[in-house]
């Protein structure tokens, strides 16, 4: 087999994510999916981490090596996306690769959040390799509790 026509890692990576998913899925929270499909045609998947607070949910994004400029982050409704690109390394003149691994070309990861957020207060950084984005939670109402007249 031709190293070129070789499954790279993140095809690999993907066909295991949606092997446990399979298997794992029914046992999440009723009616909560956090990973939405992410399409074909994306090269690969960086990995992400989505934690709660008190206040806010924290997204963390690995993306080294893509440049602010290269990212979009987006909130429909309840499912934020976030897609960019990352350019593929120019090889040099006279270079013979053996073995490639580093990733090139677009992603898309998309989550489906648990709750709605005050989608005009998020805020997002990327630094180090890694886009935090900060999603503020909505205030929820307090239940009252309503008098029947006789």
């Amino acid at each position: 087999m031709k190293l070129a026509t070789m499954p790279t890692l993140g095809t690999v990576k993907r066909d295991m994510d949606e092997l446990f998913e399979r298997f794992f899925t029914p046992f999440a929270p009723l009616g909560y999916e956090p990973f939405t499909r992410t399409g074909e045609g994306y090269a690969f998947e960086p990995v992400l981490d989505l934690v709660e607070t008190e206040k806010e949910y924290v997204v963390r994004l690995e993306v080294p090596g893509i440049p602010k400029e290269n990212l979009d982050v987006n909130l429909e409704g309840e499912i934020l996306t976030v897609t960019g690109h990352k350019e593929k390394v120019a090889k040099d003149k006279g270079e013979n690769y053996l073995w490639e691994e580093r990733e090139a070309g677009r992603f898309m990861r998309a989550i489906r959040l648990p709750k709605p957020v005050e989608a005009a207060k998020i805020e997002a950084a990327a630094v180090e390799g890694v886009l935090t984005i900060h999603l503020p939670k909505k205030e929820v109402a307090l239940k009252n509790k309503i008098l029947i007249k006789a």
